[in-house]
C-alpha cells in the first residue's frame, strides 16, 4: 500500500533534472578512493558467506552483530545527532564514547562528518550538497565519496559554522589523530580481541568483524542518503527529496524518517518516537535517565501536527 503511494507523490519541479548535458553529471574520479571501495566490497563479499553460514566462532558472530551496534551508535547517535545537529548535550565520558565509536564505524571524523552534513541540509539536494540525491541514486550512495568535491560545495564549505567544534578539544583531537584512531578501534582492536579473546583465526577475524562489518555499516549509513531520498512517502514535507523509509530505518537503527529529520533535523530522535523504530532515539533516551545526556531537543505534537497539515503529502506518519 505504502509502495503505491509513494509512487504516486511526483517530485516537485524544481528538483526534475534532466541527465543529458547537465553540469550535475560531470565526473571527477578520485581512483585511489575506486580502487578501495571497490576491493573492500570484493573482500566483504567474500566473507559473507563465513558470516552467514556460521564459518566462524560463535563468539565471533555475535561479536561482529555487536560492533555493528556500537558502530552505528558512533555515526548515528555522535557524528549525526550530537556534532552536526547538536539535537542533544552530551557528558564528557558519552562524548568520548560517541567519538571513539565514530572511528570504529570506519567513518570521517565528527568535523569533517558534520561539515557535510550541515552543508547537506542547508543545501539539500542541489549542486551544493556533498550527496546530493539529484545527482542519482549511486553518486548518493558511495558516488560521492569517489569523486572530487563539486566548485559549489568546497565555496559552501567556507560559509558553514563549524565553531563550535572546532572549540571542543575533544573533536579536534579526532581529528587531528582520525587515520590512526580508525586503525586502532576499526581494525586493531576487534582483530586482537577476536584472535586472543577465543582464538580466531587472523583470516576470520580480518574478513568477519573487521571487513565486512566495515562495509555493511557504510551501506547502511550510505543507504540514508540513497534510499530515503528515492523510496518511501512524504508526510510532512512533500516539497523535498528525503522520505520515510522503514527499510533503511532497520538497517541504520532508527535513521530512516528521513522526511521527518529533514522537517525537525533539530529533533534527537529523528522521527515521531512512539510511532516509529528507533533504536538510537531509544539509546539517548537511556543515556539522558543515566545523567550522560541533556537538554535533548523536540518537535511539539502541536508543531509536527502543523507541518504534516501545510506541507504533508496526505500519507500516515508511519512508513
Amino acid at each position: 500500500m505504502h509502495s503505491r503511494m509513494a509512487a504516486e507523490v511526483r517530485q516537485p519541479d524544481h528538483l526534475v533534472l534532466k541527465k543529458k548535458n547537465n553540469p550535475w553529471f560531470e565526473t571527477d574520479i578520485v581512483w585511489i578512493n575506486v580502487f578501495l571501495l571497490g576491493l573492500a566490497h570484493l573482500v566483504a563479499l567474500y566473507a559473507l558467506p563465513r558470516f552467514v553460514l556460521f564459518q566462524v566462532k560463535w563468539q565471533t558472530w555475535i561479536f561482529s552483530v555487536i560492533l555493528y551496534y556500537l558502530s552505528t551508535v558512533g555515526s548515528n547517535a555522535g557524528a549525526h545527532r550530537l556534532f552536526s545537529h547538536r539535537a542533544f548535550k552530551a557528558t564528557l565520558p558519552l562524548k568520548v564514547f560517541l567519538l571513539a565509536m565514530g572511528s570504529l564505524s570506519f567513518q570521517p571524523c565528527a568535523w569533517s562528518w558534520a561539515r557535510d552534513h550541515r552543508v547537506h541540509h542547508k543545501h539539500s539536494d542541489t549542486m551544493a550538497d556533498p550527496y546530493s540525491a539529484g545527482r542519482g541514486f549511486f553518486f548518493a550512495h558511495h558516488g560521492w565519496a569517489l569523486l572530487r568535491r563539486h566548485p559549489e560545495v568546497l565555496a559552501k564549505y567556507k560559509t558553514v559554522d563549524m565553531s563550535d567544534l572546532e572549540n571542543d578539544p575533544y573533536v579536534m583531537f579526532q581529528r587531528r589523530h582520525q587515520y590512526k584512531l580508525i586503525l586502532l578501534f576499526a581494525v586493531a582492536l576487534p582483530l586482537i580481541t577476536a584472535v586472543y579473546g577465543w582464538n580466531e583465526t587472523w583470516l576470520n577475524s580480518f574478513l568477519v568483524p573487521v571487513t565486512l562489518r566495515v562495509v555493511w555499516c557504510l551501506n547502511c549509513t550510505a543507504m540514508i542518503n540513497s534510499w530515503s531520498h528515492h523510496f518511501g512517502t512524504k508526510p510532512y514535507d512533500k516539497t523535498i527529496y528525503p522520505v520515510q523509509s522503514s527499510l533503511v530505518a532497520h538497517l541504520a537503527l532508527g535513521e530512516g524518517w528521513h522526511n521527518y529529520h529533514h522537517a525537525f533535523p533539530w529533533d534527537y530522535k529523528a522521527s515521531e518516537l512512539g510511532l516509529q523504530y528507533n533504536p538510537m532515539a531509544t539509546f539517548i533516551k537511556a543515556c539522558a535517565r543515566l545523567g550522560l545526556a541533556y537538554d535533548l531537543k523536540e518537535a511539539s505534537s502541536d508543531v509536527i501536527k502543523a507541518r504534516i497539515a501545510r506541507t504533508g503529502d496526505g500519507t500516515p506518519p508511519l512508513a
